[in-house]
């Protein structure tokens, strides 16, 4: 059994390696499904199975799981002995060999093909948020979107959860779309907008691989990490080095090194994890280092039987090899709900010890440190080993990061191009630089 760990929002990398189900016979049916109890039964971080009777669970399940007549019947039962546990990080990705040769739904090395942009949940509507260089010449931040294929968007939307927060109404709604606008490269995939003044517009847009460099972790799908560094400057005229990057990934490290080295003179750093869902725990430590002169915890990991201390690791060597100091001066991250898991720990963590000032949107929830395990089906089972807690001892599964200073997400800001949460965590550096001696 090949085993993976990392810290990313299972129901993120589930949506993108998404594949409707195959109809065929299922002979390793029974197998499967006792091999996915049996690792979360001996993984699981709570011995109590979050209140669950998990020996009556397969006495219920194990049956029609035998019984199913294809793969998607079968992922189908697993899913709701997942869902039964009420809990992130537990998650089904179907093997790629079940992936479509083609369609709206994605698969397989072919998941990392997109529409070009991407799109939260503003007051009940699917929005568009950012667009790539290529889309950003046909679609534009704050255009709503109505149509997906044939399908309506509001009646696509049905399907969240009643009753649910507006947190994880986001995630939904952003797992909904992504599962139809992402597929093989080079195919198209057709949607209607409508633009601010109302005008409704449809376009045949090309799906293209991410940019960024590849990485590949265990049996997940290959992600592409992109990291991007920018010098703004406040309305204060102070000088403020952005940071932003969107997974957590072992080659984000030397870039971020970079980027602080060159911004170690600036009045402020931004780093902003908008979109950020997660990804190696372990780089916790050495980021966050970055900004801490002295060994801190940030958080603390509980496991069944042992818990693990994620501290703060100063960084005192350039990228160059030359001595330097942290960075001492205002931090400020910005979130929304799509942050999820890594991006939660890391900023949470900062808030706890008193590090940062956190400003956007309450993050995800979704903050449990995960296994990946390959099941005898050639499924990859995600299921959540750990629990997390900051500092201060806030959990953050189920509630999400909640900033310092909230300020919502509107579409009126976006179809002119203003970005509230950034302006105010400039806002803020101004404020604190202007104390400072």
């Amino acid at each position: 059994m090949t085993r993976a760990r990392i810290w990313f929002a299972a129901g993120v990398v589930a949506a993108i390696a998404a594949t409707p189900g195959v109809a065929a016979q299922v002979p390793l049916a029974a197998e499967t499904f006792d091999a996915a109890w049996t690792i979360i039964r001996d993984t699981h971080f709570d011995k109590t199975m979050n209140g669950l009777d998990w020996d009556a669970l397969r006495a219920e399940l194990k049956p029609r799981a035998a019984a199913a007549k294809s793969e998607s019947e079968l992922r189908a039962i697993i899913r709701d002995m997942l869902g039964r546990l009420g809990l992130s990080h537990f998650a089904l990705i179907p093997s790629t060999a079940d992936a479509p040769s083609g369609g709206g739904r994605s698969g397989g090395a072919d998941a990392s093909a997109d529409a070009g942009f991407d799109v939260r949940l503003i007051g009940g509507d699917l929005v568009v948020t950012s667009a790539s260089r290529e889309a950003g010449s046909l679609v534009r931040p704050g255009w709503r979107i109505l149509k997906i294929e044939s399908a309506a968007t509001a009646d696509l939307l049905k399907a969240l959860p009643e009753g649910a927060n507006e947190r994880l109404l986001n995630v939904e709604a952003w797992r909904i779309a992504q599962t139809r606008l992402r597929g093989p490269a080079g195919s198209r995939v057709n949607v209607t907008f409508e633009k601010g003044d109302g005008t409704p517009v449809s376009l045949a847009l090309e799906r293209r691989p991410e940019q960024g460099e590849a990485v590949t972790v265990g049996h997940l799908p290959t992600m592409h990490v992109r990291l991007e560094k920018e010098k703004k400057t406040t309305p204060g005229g102070h000088s403020v080095g952005l940071i932003g990057f969107n997974v957590w990934m072992a080659t984000v490290d030397a870039q971020f090194q970079q980027a602080m080295d060159r911004f170690r003179g600036a009045d402020g750093i931004v780093i902003d994890l908008r979109g950020n869902p997660g990804g190696l725990a372990a780089m916790l430590m050495g980021i966050s280092g970055q900004f801490v002169s002295e060994r801190k915890t940030l958080g603390v990991m509980k496991m069944r039987d042992t818990e693990l201390k994620f501290a703060a690791n100063p960084r005192i060597i350039s990228a160059a090899g030359e001595r330097v100091q942290p960075y001492a001066g205002p931090l400020a991250i910005l979130v929304d709900a799509m942050s999820g898991s890594a991006s939660e720990c890391f900023t949470g963590g900062m808030q706890s010890i008193g590090r940062a000032r956190v400003f956007g949107q309450i993050s995800m929830g979704q903050a449990l440190p995960a296994l990946f395990d390959r099941l005898p089906n050639g499924d990859v089972l995600i299921h959540a080993y750990g629990d997390f807690v900051t500092a201060t001892g806030t959990r953050l599964e189920g509630r999400g990061v909640i900033p310092d200073e909230i300020v919502p997400l509107r579409r009126e800001d976006l179809l002119t191009g203003k970005d509230r949460t950034l302006d105010a965590a400039l806002a803020w550096i101004d404020r604190t630089a202007a104390r400072q001696p």
